[in-house]
């Protein structure tokens, strides 16, 4: 056998390493005093101390020019930095004011003044924090409040506090205007108008209006343009709004707002887009171009993405008296001719605007126009439209003359029955749902049903009974609910559709400018009109069947005597209610003339005092 010797040859390196080696090993045997004392006198050169007082203040330094060069510089970071700030106040404050809620509802107190207090309380708290922020962030978190303001159901505490953000926008200075035209439009201001106001005449949280002389049509115009920052951040504040509102629901499953923060982002796009909004102007024209009516939509001139340039209206507000006064413009027509623009659009086109006061102007008539009365009515803002489909629309019609209808079993299971098909609303919530429709609360906060509890105000129980009793249909808006009902509302809001949301808006609205015109007409004047609408959406529905075969000759029969009876009752009732309208400003005119002259007459009539 054959012994095979394996040599190794180290590196180079290693082997002029060795007396290296060898030498140290005297050196590792001592103690650490003789270490200490080698390393002292080592003839190596010493390196000098630092000092950590001028290097964590340099560091720090510049850690801070670095985040503040990638702030202005990196559009990322600026991003991230600006989103985290929106995020943490917004749920800062929800989560705040959803802690206030849970411990106020589980206190017990000594009497019912103290806990409607202390609920009220807890509703001014938590809509206070929820505003500062929305303040705080901007852009089209002022837009979620002006949502959060048009919740009708919602207590009145959060309402009226939302309610200033609907003029407390931010005007873009001119200088970002200038720009915008230039990148969108491709030429200056001064090359598209001859003259142009950089005061805006009006702000609101997607865009401002200016005044200007269109040079190509030689008209004055109104130029609505969008605020230039919303585009850089929309994408981040809808996500900021809808993850917040996820985790309110994650940790309070009670307190369910995630559908307010799909609605934004299914909405704000369209309403962010004046190409589609010029669609929607001229579909509305042609929807109103053969009915007799004071409606008029301003013509469009030009539209692009950012700026949309249309016919200026010189015109006051509906609800302005003064202005009505001065024009000679009957105040309850007025109030009667909105509901029906609003009606119509509703039940008959099924396909209504999402308007409020603002956007709302009132002038003389021309001779040209096609109004019956001496006004014409302007509605501005055409970027935001609901469709109501066919089946939801006449359901919801049938639930509406359900409740003006006298009360029996057969109407209080019609009313169960429709409020299932319009909203998904369950027996529990029924009371509920009514009360947000109709307005109808008893003063210890518990919503009367047909078949529960009752308190010592009596229910009109059909049309003719609200004329008396017309004060209780506003008295949801003054009370404060129990916690149980609360959450009970957050529930219907949950449910029903956001179509007949808007349509409970549009119905609040109506009664609020009624309220605001100080008309002479019973409140429930236009509830009349209202039902005059659905009566006619269900009959057109009733004619669309027979004509599909889905109805007999006589259900059909039937269905258009009930019709035509029906229909001349409530006429009957309007005529009654518009000559005690008259005798009520009648006698107001001769009281003024009384005290102040023909002046005086003439204010008392208008409603000027």
């Amino acid at each position: 056998m054959h012994r095979v010797i394996l040599k190794f040859r180290a590196p180079p390196s290693w082997r002029s390493s060795r007396s290296f080696l060898r030498s140290q090993k005297p050196f590792v045997r001592h103690n650490n005093t003789d270490l200490h004392k080698r390393l002292a006198s080592s003839d190596a050169p010493q390196r000098p101390q630092e000092k950590s007082w001028l290097w964590y203040p340099g560091t720090l330094l510049a850690l801070t020019g670095v985040g503040y060069y990638a702030y202005e510089n990196h559009q990322p970071s600026r991003h991230a930095v600006l989103a985290t700030l929106r995020c943490s106040r917004l749920a800062r404050a929800a989560i705040s004011g959803a802690i206030d809620y849970k411990l106020t509802l589980a206190r017990t107190f000594t009497s019912e003044e103290e806990r409607l207090e202390a609920v009220s309380q807890c509703h001014v708290r938590s809509a206070t924090k929820v505003l500062n922020a929305l303040l705080a962030n901007g852009g089209i978190y002022i837009k979620l409040g002006q949502h959060i303001a048009s919740l009708i159901v919602l207590p009145k505490e959060w309402t009226s506090t939302m309610a200033p953000l609907q003029d407390r926008c931010d005007a873009t200075p001119y200088e970002g205007i200038a720009a915008l035209f230039l990148s969108d439009m491709g030429q200056t201001i001064g090359e598209l108008f001859d003259d142009f106001d950089p005061i805006p005449i009006g702000v609101a949280s997607l865009a401002q209006v200016h005044v200007g002389h269109h040079k190509a049509s030689g008209r004055k115009v109104a130029v609505k343009v969008q605020h230039p920052h919303l585009v850089e951040f929309f994408n981040i504040d809808i996500n900021m709004v809808q993850s917040t509102l996820g985790w309110i629901k994650y940790w309070f499953p009670e307190f369910e707002f995630t559908w307010l923060g799909e609605e934004m982002g299914e909405n704000l796009p369209r309403e962010m887009d004046f190409v589609h909004e010029a669609r929607n102007t001229a579909r509305v024209v042609a929807d109103f171009e053969n009915i007799k009516t004071s409606l008029h939509i301003p013509e469009v001139i030009s539209a692009n993405k950012r700026v949309l340039i249309m016919e200026y209206i010189q015109g006051g507000r509906v609800d302005d008296l003064a202005y009505l006064s001065q024009h000679n413009i009957d105040r309850n027509k007025v109030a009667l001719e909105l509901t029906r623009i609003f009606n119509r659009m509703v039940f008959m086109n099924g396909w209504f605007h999402d308007p409020h006061p603002g956007n709302l102007l009132i002038r003389p008539a021309s001779k040209s126009s096609k109004s019956p009365y001496n006004f014409e009515i302007a509605l501005l803002d055409h970027g935001l439209y609901f469709d109501l489909e066919r089946e939801l629309r006449v359901n919801y019609s049938r639930f509406w003359l359900s409740l003006i209808a006298r009360s029996s079993p057969t109407v209080d299971a019609d009313r169960r029955k429709y409020a299932a098909l319009v909203g998904d609303i369950t027996s529990d919530l029924y009371p509920v749902f009514e009360a947000a429709i109709t307005g109808r609360l008893s003063p210890d906060g518990i919503i009367e049903a047909d078949d529960g509890p009752k308190s010592d105000t009596q229910r009109a129980t059909g049309m003719l009974d609200m004329a008396s009793q017309i004060e209780e249909m506003e008295l949801a808006r003054n009370i404060v609910a129990p916690g149980d009902i609360l959450v009970s509302v957050l529930d219907v809001l949950r449910r029903l559709p956001r179509r007949v949301l808007m349509v409970m808006k549009l119905n609040d609205l109506a009664r609020h400018l009624d309220h605001s015109l100080a008309t002479t007409h019973s409140s429930v004047r236009i509830f009349l009109i209202t039902s005059k609408y659905c009566m006619k959406a269900v009959w057109q529905d009733e004619k669309n069947r027979f004509r599909e075969g889905g109805l007999g000759l006589g259900s059909f029969l039937g269905s258009a005597w009930a019709f035509a009876t029906e229909y001349s009752k409530i006429t009957f009732i309007e005529l009654m209610m518009d000559w005690q309208a008259s005798l009520v400003k009648s006698s107001a005119w001769l009281r003024g003339f009384y005290s102040r002259g023909l002046a005086g007459a003439h204010d008392a009539a208008a409603g000027l005092y």
